[in-house]
């Protein structure tokens, strides 16, 4: 199933080319428009900012944890699919890209519901390139969208704990 859904958006790499400069641009820059927003909320929100940046250390440090232990070969690693730029040849599980922008996107939900709603939008978007480009299968894709938001939503439950 992981692979039909893979080949299934795969498939259109490679045969329209403002989609795929789209989708290149999205998988490699828009976890910076992420950032920013992170930063700017570390001026007008600094609890739910300081929030952010600790479901992120989290989620990246059990990302690192996880491919010590387990290897899962990159789709063009195994089968010839459409890639359409370089990539790392390290495990394909979990994606550290989708893994950032959700646990961003999740926490900013929890104190920004409009921004938030649109930032998971382009979290599903940055997951969606990521399959696209030929760097992800979409089981690494869903696996790392709920790792990043349950970190984020434990976090959350934590820090408000604490200030109660």
């Amino acid at each position: 199933m992981d692979v039909k859904i893979f080949r299934a958006i795969n498939s259109f790499s490679g045969r329209y080319w403002f989609l795929d400069r789209l989708m290149i641009l999205i998988s490699n820059k828009l976890r910076f428009v992420f950032l920013f927003i992170l930063v700017i909320m570390l001026f007008r929100k600094r609890n739910a900012s300081f929030e952010a940046v600790v479901s992120i250390v989290i989620s990246l440090f059990i990302q690192f944890i996880i491919k010590l232990f387990y290897f899962k070969p990159r789709p063009f690693l195994k089968r010839k699919v459409g890639i359409l730029t370089p990539s790392k040849f390290d495990s394909s599980f979990p994606s550290k890209h989708t893994i950032l922008a959700f646990a961003i996107s999740t926490t900013v939900l929890f104190y920004q519901r409009a921004l938030g709603s649109i930032m998971m939008g382009f979290s599903f978007l940055l997951g969606l390139s990521r399959i696209w480009v030929g760097h992800h299968y979409p089981s690494d894709i869903a696996g790392s969208a709920v790792l990043g938001s349950f970190t984020s939503s434990i976090i959350h439950k934590l820090f408000q704990r604490k200030c109660h």
